[in-house]
C-alpha cells in the first residue's frame, strides 16, 4: 500500500488535486469490490447467453435479477432513488438508464447496452455491456466498437499518478477521430464502497490535469459515445432515461477499475 500522507503532500506541492483518503480502499476492501465485480461480471455473461431478437427488455430484467439473487448478490438499480427495475436496458438512441418493459420488444439491427450492478456482502461491482441484434448497420458496428476501443485504451495507457484528465482526453480524442461525438453530462464514477463515490470520472478531457489516480482507487470509466452530436435530453415521462437529442444511435462500455502499481485491473466488465 501506498504512504498516504507522502505522496499526498507530494502531489499537494505541486499544485496538484489529489484523492482524499477515502478513496484509497484497504485491502479488505479491495477484495470485497473484487469478489462484488466477479459476481456482476457473471451476471451480464448470463445475459449474453440469452439476450436475442423477439426478447423483452424486461426478460433481461428477469434474468438480471434471478441471477444476482441466485449468485447471493442483490441488484444495485433496484429502487435505488426511485428506479423500479434490477438493470438498465438503453435501445439505439437511449443514452442510458432504460427502463426496462414488457412493452420493448429487441427486434434485428437494434444495440442495447446493458448496465448491470451487484452489491455482494456489502460491497459493489459495476460493469455494461452493448449487444448487436441480429445484422445490425455498418456504423452501428463501428460505433460499438470504436466506443469499445476507447475504454480499452484508457485501461492499457492509464498508469498510477497520471490524471483524471488524461482518461477523458484519450477517449475524446479517439472518438472524434472516428467522427463521433462523447457525452459530456454523465460520466463514470468511483465505487466499490457505495455505489456512486466520488471521484467523478469525465469521459472528455485535457492531458495532465484533473485529480492525481493513486493506487488503491477503485473507480469506474463508462464512455456514452454517440454517432451524431453529444446533446442529450431525459425523457419527461420517467425522468430517468437519457437520449440523443438528435435521435442518433448512442453506445457504452463500462468496466470497474481498479488502480493498482502497475496499471488499471479490471473488476468487472
Amino acid at each position: 500500500m501506498i504512504n498516504y500522507d507522502e505522496m499526498a503532500a507530494k502531489y499537494k506541492k505541486l499544485g496538484a488535486k489529489v484523492p482524499t483518503r477515502d478513496m484509497i480502499k484497504t485491502p479488505e476492501q479491495i477484495e470485497g469490490i473484487r469478489e462484488a465485480g466477479r459476481i456482476n461480471t457473471l451476471v451480464l455473461d448470463e445475459v449474453a447467453k440469452h439476450i436475442r431478437a423477439g426478447m423483452t427488455t424486461e426478460e433481461i430484467n428477469a434474468i438480471v435479477h434471478n441471477k444476482t439473487i441466485a449468485l447471493g448478490g442483490i441488484p444495485a438499480p433496484l429502487n435505488f432513488e426511485g428506479f423500479p427495475k434490477s438493470v438498465c436496458t438503453s435501445v439505439n438512441d437511449a443514452v442510458c438508464h432504460g427502463i426496462p418493459s414488457y412493452h420493448d420488444v429487441l427486434k434485428n439491427g437494434d444495440i442495447i447496452n446493458v448496465d448491470c450492478t451487484t452489491i455482494y456482502k456489502g460491497y459493489y461491482g459495476d460493469a455494461s455491456r452493448m449487444f448487436m441484434i441480429g445484422e445490425v448497420s455498418e456504423e452501428a458496428k463501428k460505433l460499438v466498437r470504436v466506443t469499445k476501443e476507447a475504454l480499452d485504451m484508457c485501461v492499457e495507457q492509464i498508469k498510477p499518478y497520471m490524471r483524471l484528465g488524461d482518461i477523458g482526453y484519450i477517449i475524446d480524442k479517439h472518438c472524434r477521430a472516428n467522427h463521433f461525438s462523447v457525452v459530456e453530462e454523465i460520466g463514470g464514477h468511483g465505487v466499490g464502497v457505495g455505489f456512486h463515490e466520488d471521484p467523478f470520472v469525465k469521459h472528455i478531457g485535457k492531458k495532465g490535469t484533473g485529480m492525481v489516480l493513486f493506487p488503491g482507487m477503485t473507480f469506474t470509466i463508462e464512455p456514452m459515445v454517440n454517432a451524431g452530436r453529444r446533446h442529450v435530453f431525459i425523457d419527461a415521462s420517467n425522468d430517468w432515461t437519457i437520449y440523443t437529442q438528435d435521435g442518433s444511435l448512442s453506445a457504452q462500455w463500462e468496466y470497474t477499475l481498479l488502480m493498482t502499481e502497475e496499471g488499471l485491473e479490471i473488476l468487472s466488465k
